[in-house]
């Protein structure tokens, strides 16, 4: 659901500034990500990142976030 949600927000954008702006643009999730989900969303190819809340405040939750990231 979170793919189809940031495809659609990538195609608006493509429509409105271009190709080259809707590639460049980085789309964060905004959902709750946790240890649990953050790997299965950020390998989605629309979802750049991840606006991280109460989860960033422990180690403990936040490492394996930090974990699934991938690689600039």
């Amino acid at each position: 659901m979170a793919q189809a949600a940031h495809a659609e927000a990538r195609s608006q954008i493509e429509g409105i500034l271009g190709a080259e702006a809707a590639t460049q643009m980085p789309i964060l999730y905004g959902g709750s990500v946790k240890a649990g989900n953050a790997a299965e969303l950020l390998s989605q190819p629309d979802v750049d990142g991840a606006l991280v809340g109460g989860a960033s405040l422990s180690i403990e939750q936040f490492g394996p976030i930090l974990d699934a990231a991938p690689s600039a």
